[in-house]
């Protein structure tokens, strides 16, 4: 038997509408079974689909869960700010004002909501430290790189398995060609820095093979944690900004604050559809 769900398809981290990285929320979803959920994330073919349930703490707010065409994360950034977005316009109601707190399978994620632009609180990292030399190795290669270009490498990966380099400028990462067919279970971003003055600070690109997803459009896990790594080793002020999703012909724009020790990482956010889901 089918039954109808509220759906939303949410344009993340752009003001532009269909110009960010867009999410399907499935709201009120707790008759939704494990097996349909991996389905219907099979068959939007997007980054991630999620699904609203019921939080099973009173400290959160609702319950996040959160696939890829090809499994579940326990946390991932644009669907959080997206899911979010899709969760008040459909008359959710935070227990604070202008606080929300998600749970997921990170634990509970904190976010605000500041003149109408949501941000999250960046979650604790599960791996940290520099890559073994047999992975910068194979990232390297398949970035098409010379060694002497990565200027500094990192794991930071915050659930969804990422790792990180740093090239010297913002062109070299717009250049990179990667073949991804060398790294298919790779979780993996690039970095680097626009000049002084620029609109942006840094411009980063995520390839995600090992979520079946070549290049991830905008991507907050990966800004979150890559903004914790700069900014804790002062490669990075305490506020500014990101570009992401050029070379796909998107125009991401990430915003980083350092408040406090934690690290907020916010955009814009904009339903573009909205109906029913069938399941």
């Amino acid at each position: 038997m089918t039954q109808q769900y509220p759906f939303a398809q949410v344009n993340v981290f752009s003001s532009e509408p269909y110009r960010g990285n867009p999410v399907a929320v499935i709201l009120d979803a707790a008759g939704v079974t494990d097996e349909e959920m991996r389905r219907v994330a099979r068959w939007t073919n997007l980054s991630e689909t999620t699904f609203l349930l019921p939080p099973t703490t009173s400290e959160a707010d609702y319950r996040l869960r959160i696939f890829t065409p090809t499994g579940e994360l326990p946390f991932a950034g644009h669907p959080t700010l997206g899911s979010a977005c899709a969760w008040l316009q459909h008359g959710g109601r935070p227990r604070a004002q202008g606080h929300i707190v998600q749970e997921c399978g990170a634990g509970l994620v904190e976010l605000r909501n500041d003149d109408n632009m949501l941000s999250f609180a960046a979650p604790p990292m599960r791996r940290t430290g520099p890559l073994d030399d047999d992975t910068l190795a194979r990232l390297v290669a398949a970035y098409g790189i010379a060694p002497a270009q990565v200027v500094a490498h990192q794991w930071v990966d915050n659930g969804p398995g990422w790792a990180v380099i740093q090239l010297a400028t913002a062109q070299e990462v717009l250049a990179l060609q990667p073949d991804l067919s060398l790294i298919p279970d790779a979780m993996v971003g690039a970095v680097g820095a626009y000049p002084a003055h620029s609109p942006h600070a840094f411009e980063l690109r995520a390839f995600a093979p090992g979520a079946n997803v070549p290049e991830d459009p905008v991507c907050g896990s990966l800004n979150a944690s890559v903004a914790q790594w700069l900014t804790s080793t002062g490669q990075a002020p305490e506020r500014y900004t990101v570009s992401q999703g050029a070379c796909l012909g998107r125009a991401g724009e990430i915003a980083i604050t350092v408040e406090d020790g934690s690290v907020w990482v916010g955009g814009a956010t904009t339903v573009c559809f909205q109906g029913t889901a069938t399941i």
